[in-house]
């Protein structure tokens, strides 16, 4: 028996989606672009493999449409709308087709995007290579391409970037030691990406002298703090020397450590 379409009607919930009536029953809904691309109209007759045909490319039409709702908001890589139609269990093949049409068409691209991602990470949040790359790899981007967006993030730049980076931490690490000071830079550079080459280059700008009074600050809070640590366990000579060595190890001067020792006293 030939399959003729007897009813098209448009979908109340969607007026761009069609359902296609054939021999006096419901078939199967298409969007409008399958409609015009088929021809579709009262009278024509279908055969198996036509509408096979026409599901498929209506599958592609649903998957493109939801990528292009999930590329609306911000840029994403194909993996990344790869795993969200995946997710919305769009079928692998109808998967790579709406991919290559998402980028024939210039709505992905994972080089502009890489570009994009880096200039944003670098600019927002100061992040360094190694931070962005760790997270342009999360984002399925290959290794040729993060190369090719990192290869704009120049030394200087990093540079500039580390340094604005370690005098805000410096500003906030005021009741550290020098030693301490440098340690907690090099911690939070390291964890926001920078390599160890800009990090030295960094450290050796700063001037993390102290002042005598400051040291006396200093040693007054650390120091009571180490004394009541050890106070409970050990006492005279003993209580000096774990002390001395828990404020020696954070870098106060054997001269600040001794006048401190010596007040306790």
């Amino acid at each position: 028996m030939p399959k003729v379409i007897t009813k098209i009607t448009r979908q109340k919930r969607n007026e761009e989606r069609y359902n296609i009536y054939v021999n006096e029953e419901y078939a199967f809904s298409v969007d409008e672009n399958i409609l015009v691309q088929y021809g579709l109209t009262k009278g024509k007759t279908l055969d198996e493999w036509t509408i096979g045909d026409i599901g498929f490319d209506d599958e592609v039409s649903r998957a493109f449409n939801r990528a292009l709702g999930y590329l609306t908001y911000q840029m994403r890589s194909e993996d990344e709308v790869r795993k969200k139609l995946l997710a919305a269990e769009f079928g692998e093949a109808v998967i790579n087709e709406a991919i290559h049409k998402l980028t024939r068409l210039g709505f992905l691209n994972d080089a502009e995007y890489s570009k994009a991602f880096v200039d944003t990470k670098k600019n927002t949040m100061k992040k360094g290579p190694r931070a962005i790359q760790q997270e342009l790899k999360r984002k399925g981007i290959d290794d040729d391409t993060q190369q090719q967006a990192l290869a704009h993030f120049d030394e200087a730049e990093q540079l500039k970037l580390a340094t604005e980076l370690a005098d805000k931490k410096l500003r906030q690490e005021t009741k550290k030691t020098p030693m301490q000071q440098k340690q907690k830079i090099q911690e939070f550079l390291l964890r926001k990406g920078y390599s160890f080459a800009i990090i030295e280059q960094v450290i050796a700008q700063i001037d993390f002298s102290k002042a005598e009074d400051d040291w006396s600050v200093l040693v007054e809070v650390q120091g009571e703090k180490a004394w009541r640590k050890y106070a409970s366990k050990f006492s005279g000579y003993d209580l000096h020397m774990k002390v001395k060595q828990a404020l020696y190890q954070k870098g106060f001067p054997g001269d600040v450590i001794d006048t401190f020792i010596e007040q306790k006293e």
